[in-house]
């Protein structure tokens, strides 16, 4: 006599089990807060930290100028991780000086283009790039409207002048320095919600 096998599925089914779903979509569309259970609740609330918001207003982050012709809008700095998060801005055509990379680096173009003298692919609005530790570039906008793009870095950037002597490194604290220096020369104070 033979026998039929059991699939796994077939016997949680047959024990009143849920048969395991996979997600298409999110489960719920309705417009309302969910009190979702968790386990570390209280420790969560006590120990945990809140995520932050920094709208369009330059009173909450002003243009803070980098060198000539370019200015950094700054949302965020970690110093746990050695990370930082700004908007660039070339404001015409121009070249940020070559710089290395200790960390990874994330970007997304907001407005214009700009590229790499050492690539070939122009980035374009909307487009994203990913840098990696140890690389070297020269990011240039040849768009007569210049440029803006998000960046979200990691570790250290190392410039470079144009004979390939080490000029400065800027890390968390070097921009947050930038940031706040600003502040106290404009009378401004710092954001909070930037210190993550």
């Amino acid at each position: 006599m033979a026998t039929e096998a059991i699939i796994p599925e077939a016997l949680e089914e047959e024990q009143g089990k849920p048969k395991p779903r996979t997600m298409t979509a999110p489960p719920s569309s309705a417009y309302k807060i969910v009190d979702v259970p968790e386990l570390y609740g209280d420790l969560i609330k006590a120990r945990g930290v809140e995520g932050t918001y920094i709208s369009t207003s330059e009173e909450e982050s002003p243009w803070v100028p980098f060198g000539d012709g370019a200015a950094i809008r700054h949302l965020a700095f970690d110093v746990r991780n050695n990370s930082y998060c700004n908007i660039l801005w070339i404001k015409a055509p121009g070249v940020i000086g070559t710089h290395k990379h200790k960390g990874m680096v994330w970007a997304v173009c907001l407005e214009g283009n700009f590229r790499y003298l050492e690539y070939d692919w122009v980035c374009k609005p909307g487009e994203f790039i990913t840098e990696f530790p140890g690389t070297a570039h020269t990011l240039v906008t040849d768009n007569p409207e210049g440029m803006k793009a998000l960046f979200w870095m990691q570790g250290v950037n190392e410039f470079y002048d144009d004979q390939g002597n080490f000029v400065e490194a800027l890390d968390v604290w070097w921009f947050m320095n930038h940031y706040e220096s600003y502040c106290r020369e404009k009378g401004i104070e710092p954001n909070k919600q930037l210190y993550l």
